[in-house]
């Protein structure tokens, strides 16, 4: 498949800078005003893409850290349609997709967890079930730059082991003029010849009143983005003759609504004092559709023989039809207020008072049929398709509502399931910061402070069975036999699948046939008490750090050294349960410790505009959230294998553990950068090792059954073990290791090699990591470190002049562990296959005339449908999941003035 996808990158390459080259030499020719015109505008009036560009070299450039940046084309116009889109072709950066978006950003090999995310430099809260910030959630019309911090320094605060994910929401007096902007696009999502419609709109205000002592900007951005897809898995697994076992197909339907508003005040009265007021709002609902089907094969029915794994025929499939309905409901608010005082001539004091909360209401809903009694079991015929998945041929139609009845077709006891969670996430935070400056001397000033961070996360799950109410009384004339209904009437939904090999698949809206059809009887176990937990976060940090600014010889030198001293009070709560009580009693627990992060940043500044920088520090990250929860389950097992081989009756404990310490590190950084025509292009390498000094994951230890004092021995079952000595299962800091890697980065416009190219570029890096950390614990070598893709590379090719303007881009990933959402509505862990996903643009600003600064806008994303594949053991004739996304087609309309 690679050299079909470089042809066709290749392809895309070629025909847009003919085409353009074309329009330009069109435009040239004529005559020198004309040209004289055009170098004018590039020199005075640099935009979109180049504007893009050039401002993120020259942050990189001035930063005294390792840092990767991102900036906007102009007021409320981001280089991509998402912020993780931008993100994910910086160098060492990877996204995984969720729902066809790119959604959590990996940094260096590292899962999202390991990353901290702040908003104008503070720490951000989460909605999902753990640190990692989902970025489909800031609008990215919303957002004026993007930093990435791959060293830390000591004021950096909340700084992450992996980097640091600064989002920047513009400053009006820094922008210095009125600005008004509008942007309008409607999108079509494809996959196969299925076609979903939607919009986004945004408008964005910049402005600056009395004398330039007040300034204040707006932003507003609406999502209606309708998604579609196709999915098979879950597969079950495969038998030892490598025969498919069973799995699901599903057709997904999608509607993504979000509403974002983003809120700057300044106010600079004098040099001596500045205000600055932030709020950020995002309101995103997502709802999902799903219908199809669950079935056994190998592991369901009769393997026929002459059966191999390419092609396999069974008797005795009794398919479950599913119609499910998922949504998630998110709310994220953010209000950060700084104000900054200058103490005389040489100090400054700033102070800083934020809050960050979000709040998920999500909601998980299945509901079931099947084949209807008195007709017999199916046969079924599944022939493997190189793509990535099966095909399948039934004997039945199932599409047909005449054969299908309401009910328990998997005999599981119950007739659908539901699952309502709510996930909370607080953040308060308080900051002081003192400077003092040097007028000489190699220090140009040293920074002092201290922040207090307040943070509390909780998860709630209340789960049910559902039972259809007119079958709770047993036989009645909407349920002739007792168990079974018919298909609801008046919700029905289109029954054409065709994927997969399967023509049709009876669909209805399963959210109206639960509030009209079913019953919920409430489901009260182990499993569901230990999704309910809080986790309480105190955080003080104390930083000191000296800026370096002087010369060595001819050399210029920059950077800085400092530490920060981080002292965590956590706790939390929830229950534990034991046999006979799934509710449990409430526990709690937590833990204290104190962290000194030294760290070390050196810039050399070389003839020939030339960087050396150099970067040492101690890093951490905070554990996971549901790792630190207080729960804990209490059970036995009557033939346990003990770890010296015998088999006894043992007790068992699985939880989490309130007492985990984080993620340490020492890092070191060495990188070197050459930079082209006054920031307008440069090349780069940089090499990077991590040394974890623990790593987090489940380990084994005794645990004394009569230390859980609310389960008594009086309450012990009859059978229960009878040594008080049993086995705990919780999360543990426990060995660590290496991760280690190259970066190698090129943004050249190709006026730099030779004139003719004015306004041609050229963007691309390549990333190779190496990791020995085993994620699972000694003796668990061969699974990778979760979010690692040892080969990442990007290339983007450009044109930007006279108007025109195009940009083909492709990111490649190989293999990695990512999470998805599993059974139960936790995250669980799979490995998936390596993926290139193709974007293109094409944009056209007028110059003149009445429709001067209107500009139009071509994009295609996903241009060559890249699936999302996963597999067991990386066996391509194994396939797990496979995800169908299509192609996104966007055409925009840009007003500025």
């Amino acid at each position: 498949m690679q050299p079909l996808k470089r042809n066709l990158l290749s392809m895309a390459l070629a025909s847009a800078a003919l085409m353009l080259a074309n329009g330009a030499y069109a435009q040239a020719a004529p005559a020198q005003e004309t040209a004289d015109n055009a170098d004018e505008l590039d020199t005075v009036r640099v935009v979109g893409i180049r504007r893009s560009i050039e401002a993120s070299t020259q942050t990189k450039r001035e930063s005294t850290s390792i840092v990767e940046a991102v900036s906007s084309e102009d007021i409320g116009k981001l280089p991509d349609t998402s912020i993780a889109d931008s993100l994910a072709r910086l160098p060492g950066l990877t996204a995984q997709r969720f729902g066809g978006r790119p959604q959590e950003i990996n940094i260096r090999g590292f899962a999202g967890d390991f990353s901290t995310t702040t908003l104008n430099g503070r720490e951000q809260v989460s909605l999902g079930n753990n640190r990692g910030v989902e970025f489909d959630q800031y609008p990215s019309e919303l957002v004026n730059q993007v930093l990435v911090y791959k060293t830390s320094d000591a004021q950096l605060v909340g700084q992450g082991l992996s980097g640091t994910v600064d989002l920047r929401t513009v400053r009006p007096l820094a922008f210095g003029k009125q600005a008004f902007a509008v942007n309008v696009r409607g999108d079509m999502n494809k996959v196969g010849d299925e076609k979903e419609n939607g919009y986004r709109a945004s408008v964005s205000y910049i402005d600056q009143f009395a004398d330039n002592t007040i300034g204040l900007a707006l932003g507003y951005a609406h999502l209606n983005n309708p998604g579609q897809s196709k999915q098979f898995g879950d597969a079950w697994g495969y038998d030892g003759n490598g025969i498919f076992g069973g799995g699901k197909l599903y057709d997904l339907e999608n509607d993504n609504e979000r509403d974002g508003l983003m809120g700057v005040l300044e106010y600079k009265p004098s040099d001596e004092y500045h205000m600055v007021l932030d709020v950020f709002y995002s309101k995103f609902d997502k709802e999902e559709n799903k219908r199809g089907m669950e079935f056994g094969a190998a592991f369901g029915g009769t393997t026929l023989p002459g059966s191999t794994p390419a092609n396999s025929n069974f008797t005795g499939i009794n398919p479950v039809i599913r119609n499910d309905f998922n949504a998630a409901y998110d709310e994220l608010f953010a209000i950060g207020w700084r104000h900054q005082l200058e103490l005389g001539e040489h100090w400054t004091a700033v102070a800083d008072i934020s809050n960050s909360r979000a709040k998920r209401e999500e909601r998980i809903l299945e509901t079931y049929a099947g084949v209807g009694p008195g007709l017999p079991r199916d046969t079924l015929n599944a022939r493997y398709n190189s793509d990535g998945h099966y095909d399948f041929d039934f004997g039945y139609d199932y599409g047909d509502p005449n054969i299908l009845r309401l009910g328990d077709a998997g005999g599981w006891g119950q007739d659908g399931y539901i699952k309502d969670f709510e996930v909370r996430d607080n953040l308060t935070s308080l900051r002081f910061d003192l400077e003092r400056r040097f007028d000489e001397g190699w220090f140009s000033s040293v920074e002092f402070g201290a922040n207090l961070t307040d943070r509390t996360k909780s998860r709630a799950s209340n789960e049910a069975f559902l039972d259809i109410t007119a079958c709770l009384a047993g036989v009645s004339p909407t349920c002739p036999d007792g168990v079974s209904a018919p298909l609801p009437t008046g919700i029905s939904r289109s029954a054409a699948f065709n994927a997969y090999g399967v023509p049709s698949i009876y669909g209805y809206d399963a959210l109206r046939a639960y509030e009209t059809l079913y019953t919920r009887r409430t489901n009260v176990n182990s499993d569901i008490s230990n999704k309910n937990w809080e986790v309480n976060e105190q955080v003080t940090t104390a930083y000191v750090q000296a800026n370096i600014d002087t010369t060595i010889g001819s050399v210029g030198v920059k950077g800085n050294i400092g530490f920060q001293a981080v002292a965590v009070d956590q706790s939390s709560e929830g229950a534990r349960t034991y046999p006979g009580n799934g509710l449990g009693a409430d526990i709690s627990g937590g833990a204290a410790y104190t962290d000194f992060l030294p760290s070390l940043n050196l810039s050399f500044e070389l003839p020939w505009e030339q960087v050396v920088r150099f970067g040492a520090s101690r890093q951490m990250a905070r554990p996971r959230m549901d790792d630190l929860r207080a729960n804990g389950n209490v059970s036995y097992d009557l033939n346990y294998r003990r770890p010296d081989g015998t088999i006894a009756p043992t007790w068992k404990l699985d939880s989490g553990n309130p007492e985990l310490e984080p993620w340490r590190a020492n890092a070191l950084d060495l990188a070197y950068e050459k930079y082209f025509g006054d920031n307008k292009g440069y090349v780069g390498v940089a090499y990077f090792y991590k040394n974890l000094r623990s790593y987090i994951y489940n380990q084994t230890s005794l645990f004394d059954i009569r230390d859980v004092t609310e389960f008594p021995p009086s309450q012990y079952p009859s059978n229960a073990p009878t040594d008080p000595i049993g086995y705990a299962f919780k999360p543990e800091n426990g060995e660590g290791g290496t991760i280690k890697g190259w970066e190698f980065n090129i943004s050249l416009p190709l006026d730099i090699l030779w004139e003719p190219l004015m306004g041609f570029g050229i963007q691309a890096n390549y990333s190779d990591t190496k990791s020995d950390i085993q994620p699972q614990g000694p003796g668990f070598p061969n699974e990778p470190l979760p979010g690692l893709s040892k080969y990442v590379s990007n290339i983007t090719a450009y044109y930007e002049r006279f108007g025109f303007s195009t940009r083909v881009s492709q990111r490649h990933r190989s293999q990695f562990v990512g999470e998805v959402q599993g059974f139960g509505g936790d995250r669980t862990r799979r490995t998936f296959e390596g993926e290139t996903v193709t974007d293109v643009q094409l944009g056209y600003t007028f110059q003149s005339g009445p429709l001067k600064d209107i500009s139009l806008l071509l994009q295609v994303n996903n241009l060559e449908n890249e699936p999302f594949r996963s597999s067991f053991n990386g066996n391509d004739l194994q396939p797990r999941e496979y995800f169908e996304y299509g192609r996104t087609y966007l055409f925009g309309v840009n007003y500025r003035f």
